[in-house]
């Protein structure tokens, strides 16, 4: 039998940083079908929270003991901070346009998908390591303050920040429930499959930005398996 080891040369792991962030906003299409649009870009993005919630525990009682003990269903949601934001996120955030440089608050707000990276890294690669992809799946965006100031001799950029709340989507791989987030690791999916599911999600020279949902993820992840 082997003795655990603690801090291996190599091992000393962490999480760090947000970029490659892409915006997919929800809409109907053509034929009047609820779906992903074309994903465009989200420069400025200083920080993606992801705060899921929920799974309360009921405890039940019978014969005089702790019979069993019930969660709740899990939500998710998160918040987003940004110095900027695509056009696109307008209408996610509640806003209309009936002219060219006109803006018309308070309107319907569409849902939208997200997707971003966090670099991993360790004690030998630093943050070359590897990265997770994060999938984020049918999510609305609540009413937001932005908080406007005089420029002094400390002068500061506003930050925007935007709470969002997620929706299950349905994962019809055997033994899965509905979810609301997948994520991808670098270090152990093959690179040729994680390249197909990036060059789907960021487009390519000839394909345009796609969402996909977890079964085209899993799918294109399994792929010659």
């Amino acid at each position: 039998m082997t003795r655990l080891v603690w801090d291996k040369v190599g091992e000393h792991y962490y999480e760090t940083g947000v970029d490659h962030v892409a915006l997919f906003p929800m809409g109907a299409g053509s034929d009047g079908v609820v779906k992903y649009g074309k994903g465009v870009a989200w420069n400025g993005v200083t920080g993606i929270t992801e705060s899921p919630s929920g799974a309360d525990e009921t405890k039940k009682y019978a014969d005089n003991i702790e019979y069993l003990s019930i969660r709740a269903r899990e939500k998710f949601g998160g918040t987003i901070k940004a110095f900027t934001y695509p056009d696109e996120w307008k209408a996610c955030d509640g806003s209309a346009s009936p002219a060219p440089g006109v803006t018309v608050g308070q309107q319907a707000r569409k849902p939208f998908g997200l997707v971003y990276r966090t670099l991993v890294g360790n004690d030998v690669d630093g943050d070359d390591l590897g990265y997770i992809l994060h999938i984020i799946f049918q999510s609305t965006a609540s009413p937001s303050s932005r908080d406007y100031a005089t420029e002094n001799e400390s002068p500061e950029q506003i930050e925007f920040s935007w709470e969002f709340s997620s929706t299950p989507v349905a994962v019809s791989e055997a033994g899965y429930k509905p979810t609301c987030c997948m994520e991808l690791d670098s270090r152990t999916v093959d690179a040729a499959k994680m390249k197909a599911v990036e060059d789907a999600l960021y487009g390519t020279e000839s394909e345009e930005a796609k969402f996909l949902t977890p079964d085209e993820v899993i799918a294109l992840v399994k792929k010659g398996n």
